[in-house]
């Protein structure tokens, strides 16, 4: 399911409009964004989790030369699904 499916579903759900839909999951990615760069973690309890880890620096290697490079530490979006969620998946 791609955002346009995604925004048809929740509209359909809702029963609200596309573009007011389109606006509530925007607005949902640009909080959860900004709530995860401040170092905050977002549960929304049935649903699931969002975190911020960190992945530490490493030494890799080029698969077309075969030389190892170095790979700078970064951070990454965790999410583990809750109870509900994962129930619906079983």
């Amino acid at each position: 399911m791609n955002k346009s499916q995604l925004v048809d579903a929740i509209a359909k759900e809702a029963a609200i409009t596309k573009v007011e839909a389109k606006k509530a999951l925007d607005a949902f990615i640009a909080v959860t964004g900004t709530a995860l760069k401040s170092g905050d973690k977002i549960a929304l309890v049935g649903f699931g989790s969002f975190s911020v880890a960190k992945k530490p620096g490493r030494t890799g290697r080029n698969p077309r030369t075969g030389a190892a490079i170095k790979i700078a530490p970064k951070k990454v979006v965790k999410f583990k699904a809750g109870a509900e969620l994962s129930s619906l998946v079983k």
